[in-house]
């Protein structure tokens, strides 16, 4: 099948409604539930409440704890695994669930926004209780429908129920999971809930902000009274965020006014995080890998004027091409600076993954793919392995080697390949 790539120059669609997670270590929770959070404490008891068998959900919570559940998949109303049985070949198991329709989601942007620590909650992977109250967003008995491919009848089966407790485990991590089982990505709901908090934060400070605190220069330099220095006023509080860089006119003699504004905004928030955690977020990166992910940030990804002098500029600096940096942009928001590295670098993975590939993709009815290093080339289509486990999807034009990222990456080839084809 021969799709077509994204114009040169522009980066591959990111996409935020499919997720793909590896396996994940099982832990309980000191009071011995398979949850630690509320909101995924919730997800087990809608499974429970509504299961017909008690004894096939110990043997699914077995299966879980013993690792018996692949990588899971989780796109709106889905929830995808295979999980391994009593036979060799895994059962694929599925959970399905309703998505939220327009009106819940305004409910919840209402509520999430209507408080400030709410909105840090949620970038922390926290969900505020207040939040429990969305109609629909929690899951209640009855509304997870299981689905196996396996002989077994029960409601849920064994596996069913494995993939519903390794489920709760990405919801503890992330609750955004939920957020995506429920209808909408995070870089979607991340986009609209700044959005509606900068119009909230503008309503709230049109009023004068109050004076701050100081002291009489007279006062501090006088120091002949012999009363000594007053005390300094306390140092103000840190911001939540970085603040927004100034506006800056254009002139014809000042530097380049986009240029300007990228580098206060990128000072303000290198500032903000040092003072914050005391790391410097980007010192480790090189300067390519800075350029990149400098470019990556920023709004436009190289199609209007403005953003294409900055790839020039960015490229010229370090003598490469805009298209070359186009492509690692490609790759930087395609999986980061691990992205860029399985672009650029070719390596020999150990035996295990690498070669249980090929044979996967014969078996899911997918045309042969010629292996070298760490990738496996189509026609059109290609995948490549990367040091953190996950398969990076790219594609060209049909017998070209000119390959550019796309898609998500993911521990199942199959499923990655499958994003590809929009399978």
């Amino acid at each position: 099948m021969n799709r077509a790539r994204p114009a040169r120059g522009a980066a591959p669609r990111h996409d935020d409604r499919r997720r793909s997670f590896p396996q994940v270590a099982p832990r309980e929770a000191p009071d011995g539930r398979f949850a630690a959070t509320w909101w995924g404490n919730a997800w087990v008891e809608a499974l429970e409440d509504a299961a017909l068998d008690p004894a096939r959900l110990a043997r699914g919570k077995a299966y879980a704890r013993r690792g018996h559940v692949d990588a899971i998949t989780v796109a709106p109303g889905r929830v995808v695994a295979y999980v391994h049985g009593s036979r060799p070949r895994p059962y694929r198991t599925e959970i399905r669930m309703r998505t939220l329709g327009d009106d819940g989601w305004e409910e919840f942007l209402d509520r999430a926004t209507a408080r400030p620590d709410h909105i840090a909650a949620l970038l922390d992977k926290d969900v505020p209780h207040s939040l429990e109250a969305v109609a629909g967003l929690l899951p209640a008995p009855g509304d997870l429908v299981p689905d196996c491919s396996c002989p077994d009848d029960g409601y849920p089966c064994k596996h069913a129920a494995a993939l519903c407790y390794q489920a709760a485990r990405l919801l503890d991590e992330d609750p955004f999971v939920l957020f995506l089982m429920r209808g909408r990505g995070e870089q979607e709901l991340l986009a609209e809930l700044t959005r509606r908090n900068a119009a909230r934060t503008a309503a709230e400070t049109a009023a004068a902000p109050p004076p701050t605190p100081t002291v009489p220069a007279r006062t501090a330099l006088d120091a002949a009274t012999g009363a000594g220095l007053p005390p300094l006023p306390a140092p103000l509080p840190l911001p939540d965020r970085p603040g927004r860089p100034a506006v800056f006119p254009p002139d014809p003699a000042a530097p380049d006014p986009l240029a300007l504004d990228l580098l206060a905004a990128e000072a303000a928030a290198r500032a903000h995080a040092f003072l914050t955690t005391g790391l410097d977020p980007v010192a480790a990166l090189t300067p390519w890998q800075d350029a990149v992910r400098l470019a990556a940030a920023h709004p436009g990804s190289g199609l209007t004027a403005s953003t294409r002098a900055l790839y020039r500029d960015l490229a010229h600096a370090l003598d490469r091409t805009p298209t070359d940096l186009a492509r690692a942009v490609a790759a930087w928001r395609q999986g980061g600076a691990e992205g860029l590295a399985v672009l650029e670098e070719a390596w020999d993975p150990p035996a295990g993954p690498f070669d249980r590939a090929r044979p996967a993709l014969l078996a899911a009815g997918l045309p042969a793919f010629r292996p070298w290093r760490n990738r496996l080339s189509g026609r059109s289509l290609q995948l490549r392995l990367g040091r953190d486990g996950l398969w990076y999807g790219y594609e060209s034009d049909a017998d070209r080697e000119d390959w550019w990222p796309r898609g998500h990456p993911g521990p199942d080839p199959v499923d990655t390949l499958d994003g590809l084809l929009g399978r």
